[in-house]
């Protein structure tokens, strides 16, 4: 975006979750009719190279999404310990279909390793927890025309409707250049698309046209979402060819904190890596999630994958998921109370004697989504157990047990 500085692809989402909640009501907001706010927009948009035919093809009898203002207030449900954050995203049905999405596009993903440096394994891995591998399913059941939600945000919610309307005009101008239409375009509640769930701004600045088909798109084959999202971590993440993202590390008690040392400092300092082999040349800074839980060195392609969603969290998932498809050790039992991750046939069980119970888990196909995590949560609070949503193997024992 000329003239602005690039946010981080989701910067803005814990700005805007974690502001105070308020019931959302055209009048009260002093918000114009959204009929007379999309004319009134039509300058704006063709200002900024959007054409009348476009706009007019695309908002004319638009209706705004209204239900987006109810996900702009909504708080997490389920408070999720890292262990589990960790075990829900590097599942088994992930590592499992990880390997086999490794073999049937390995060809393509070492071709954008070798021409941006940016490890296939964590691309990989990025697409998997951001669509699960680009699952026809999720992008059905879980997404939705983009144009309806973005200009519900852009008319009707005022803490960031610069950003909004920024990004409505930044989607209509990619239907401008003919890279998509409006009925391929869904998304999120904000308006993230595709494979690895570009928002329109990166995807009109950052996505390149990888598989030569004469247009940039998300959707469809995995080519163009994966080599632009390599590009993403390479220019805004700042990411380093040939060096690992970091180390599981035995901390010794340390706490960790912001500052950056050599990891001959860190050696020195007491902290060793997990698995016992010497460290590289370089610089690092400690993270101790918990304490009596495993610490972790974070190099500079750590943050790389964390500029993709500015969480600790979410990038040591994704770089936990690369390893773990590379054949890697899981982390999530070495912190207290942790527990390995369900196998897939496991989960598959705990949601069958839940439907069984009555909490109806919407299918036992082996994957959490929502509805098994509610069934979850309803079925701990009957029982008088703390409804943080997670199946895993205690919540197994304790089903079996019942029965």
């Amino acid at each position: 975006m000329t003239g602005q500085r690039h946010l981080s692809r989701r910067a803005f989402f814990p700005v805007v979750t974690g502001a105070i909640a308020y019931a959302f009501d055209a009048q009260a907001q002093g918000a114009r009719p959204f009929a007379q706010w999309v004319e009134s927009f039509r300058s704006r948009a063709t200002e900024r190279g959007v054409s009348d035919e476009t706009y007019t093809r695309v908002m004319t009898n638009l209706q705004p999404d209204m239900s987006v203002f109810d996900a702009v207030n909504s708080q997490p449900e389920f408070n999720e310990k890292i262990w589990q954050y960790l075990n829900r995203r590097v599942s088994d049905w992930r590592i499992q279909t990880g390997k086999q999405k490794l073999k049937e596009h390995g060809a393509l993903l070492a071709r954008i390793e070798k021409d941006t440096g940016v490890s296939r394994l964590v691309l990989l891995a990025l697409w998997g927890i951001e669509s699960a591998y680009g699952d026809p399913d999720v992008q059905r059941s879980a997404m939705r025309p983009v144009f309806p939600s973005l200009a519900a945000l852009a008319w009707g919610e005022p803490r960031r409707r610069k950003y909004w309307e920024q990004e409505l005009i930044n989607a209509l101008r990619i239907v401008e250049r003919r890279w998509s239409t409006p009925a391929e375009m869904r998304g999120s509640w904000a308006g993230a698309m595709g494979h690895t769930q570009w928002m329109p701004e990166v995807w009109l600045n950052v996505g390149m046209d990888y598989d030569g088909d004469g247009r940039v798109s998300p959707f469809g084959r995995p080519d163009d979402a994966l080599a632009s999202t390599a590009q993403y971590l390479l220019k805004r993440g700042k990411w380093r060819p040939g060096e690992r993202w970091g180390y599981e590390v035995k901390a010794g008690g340390q706490r960790g904190g912001k500052a950056s040392k050599s990891y001959a400092a860190w050696q020195k300092a007491g902290i060793a890596r997990a698995d016992g082999r010497a460290f590289p040349s370089g610089s690092a800074r400690l993270w101790v999630p918990e304490p009596g839980g495993p610490g972790f060195l974070l190099g500079q392609n750590f943050n790389a994958v964390r500029s993709y969603n500015p969480s600790n969290n979410y990038a040591l998932a994704i770089v936990h998921l690369a390893d773990v498809i590379n054949g890697g050790d899981l982390i999530a039992p070495k912190f207290p109370g942790g527990e390995r991750p369900p196998t897939l046939a496991e989960i598959q069980e705990i949601q069958r004697r839940l439907t069984a119970l009555g909490f109806d888990t919407k299918g036992a196909d082996g994957r959490v989504g929502a509805g098994t995590m509610s069934a979850v949560s309803n079925y701990q609070r009957k029982i008088g157990l703390e409804p943080d949503g997670y199946a895993g193997v205690s919540l197994l024992a304790r089903l079996r047990q019942g029965s």
